[in-house]
């Protein structure tokens, strides 16, 4: 297979190729990022697993 494109075929435009790209791979990457969202409401947690959350030093994550 080779990646030149026929000669008889239109260039395929921006849209036509994200288009089958998102049919061939679903959608790889979200349109904005965690930052630009609107803050999701924080699950309820019992007050154990809130306190135990607390403890965990920042360099291990969340």
């Amino acid at each position: 297979m080779s990646d030149a494109q026929d000669p008889q075929q239109p260039a395929e435009t921006e849209w036509e190729r994200k288009r089958r790209l998102a049919r061939i791979f679903g959608d790889v990457l979200p349109e904005t990022t965690r930052d630009e969202r609107d803050p999701e409401e924080p699950a309820v947690e019992r007050g154990s697993d809130a306190w135990l959350r607390s403890q965990v030093p920042p360099h291990h994550g969340s």
